[in-house]
């Protein structure tokens, strides 16, 4: 990749996951792209859940055969009520074998997926690499400035904004976003464990929030752990023997004796959406779309159809001889992403409520709708395809 030209169809700000993808997925789409994302070593040691649809995207964009023996399978998710009160659901057990699936997906260190998507990313010559930050993004007639922090200059015609939670390019569209700050706060680190996790994701739900094990290759899991803020910082500050025996204790020792790995990471919790996707040839993915707490797996892998979405859209405008930051390209990205995200969001926070409310006769209401879910086979299907693919999109 190299930045002999300054002016491109689209550019995409920010190098994350979800930026690094929309980047390959638009070049592949035959869009010339730009890339304005500082290459820096990805030093945290957190994991994501790639469910179905995300893994098929990232092997369509050749990147899976490049990390899948990093990856660990999710065959099956448990679901356990932890939170002692009154009238308790019964355990929910999902198995991906019961909807003739191999894997709902896998579980993956963030490193070696960025390692991936960077390496192929340097492979295409339809996407030319800024190894640089955007200062400024300034929305024209016809086209789209960007100038880095390094005092480079380059047009596109479409943007897409990867720069996260306080995104310039959000804020350069003008687009107003509702935040919703959460009385939570989650501790990330991994684990190794005594006995096999056998493929199976526990997700164990507290009055406070959900702790949930998820596989990592051998005898190790990633942790999630939801709880108030005050609690998680005592959490982080524990020794590693004490943070060993806390988390096997929160496990009811299903995994025998636990030894913490080195790195945590804590993050306040919020739901965030902006009041529109796309608007004045900035399209937003990621983070800068869409901010939800870690349940059910849904952050990355709703940024990773952001970026499916807007390749398809803008790869559709560039095939026609279409301008792909004209209104009608962004309105048609918007519909698009906006079922998709307001469901999983509304979702999520119903269930995040759910488990935060002691409220005596909500109690049996959440319970019977678990046991449904646990005890009815059509349900239960129905509920682990939606989980993995909105039906729209099938």
């Amino acid at each position: 990749m190299t930045d002999a030209s300054v002016s491109f169809d689209a550019a995409v700000i920010g190098g994350g996951p979800a930026g690094l993808a929309a980047a390959i997925a638009l070049a592949e789409a035959g869009v010339r792209t730009a890339l304005v994302a500082r290459r820096t070593p990805y030093a945290d040691n957190r994991t994501t859940a790639l469910l179905g649809a995300s893994v098929d995207l990232l092997e369509s964009l050749g990147v899976w055969s490049r990390c899948k023996d990093k990856a660990a399978a999710l065959e099956v998710m448990r679901l356990v009520d932890d939170t002692g009160r009154l009238i308790r659901a019964p355990e929910v057990r999902f198995s991906c074998h019961e909807i003739a699936l191999e894997a709902f997906g896998y579980n993956i260190d963030n490193r070696s997926l960025m390692l991936a998507l960077e390496e192929r990313a340097a492979e295409l010559p339809e996407l030319v690499r800024f190894d640089d930050d955007a200062e400024s993004v300034v929305i024209e007639a016809d086209d789209v400035a960007i100038r880095t922090a390094s005092g480079r200059f380059l047009t596109a015609r479409l943007v897409v904004g990867a720069d996260g939670r306080h995104s310039l390019c959000r804020e350069a569209a003008g687009i107003a976003v509702t935040r919703r700050d959460l009385t939570q706060t989650a501790l990330t680190f991994n684990v190794a464990h005594a006995r096999p996790h056998r493929n199976v994701s526990t997700e164990f739900h507290t009055p406070h929030g959900p702790c949930v094990f998820v596989p990592l290759p051998g005898n190790r899991s990633s942790i999630v752990w939801v709880s108030a803020p005050k609690e998680a910082e005592r959490l982080r500050a524990l020794s590693d023997d004490e943070l060993s025996a806390a988390i096997e204790k929160q496990s009811h020792s299903i995994l025998g004796q636990m030894t913490v790995e080195l790195g945590r990471n804590l993050f306040p919790l919020a739901i965030e959406r902006p009041r529109s996707f796309a608007r004045d040839r900035i399209a937003l993915v990621g983070e800068a779309a869409h901010v939800v707490p870690p349940i059910g797996a849904q952050g990355l892998n709703l940024g990773l159809r952001d970026a499916a979405d807007i390749a398809k859209v803008a790869g559709d405008a560039i095939a026609a001889g279409r301008d792909p930051g004209a209104p009608e390209v962004l309105a048609r990205y918007d519909w698009a992403r906006r079922p998709d995200i307001l469901s999983r969001t509304f979702a999520i926070d119903i269930a995040n409520r759910s488990l935060l409310n002691d409220f005596l006769p909500l109690q049996p209401v959440r319970a019977l709708g678990m046991h449904l879910l646990g005890a009815i086979g059509p349900l239960r299907r129905f509920a682990m395809r939606e989980g993995l693919t909105p039906t729209w999109r099938r």
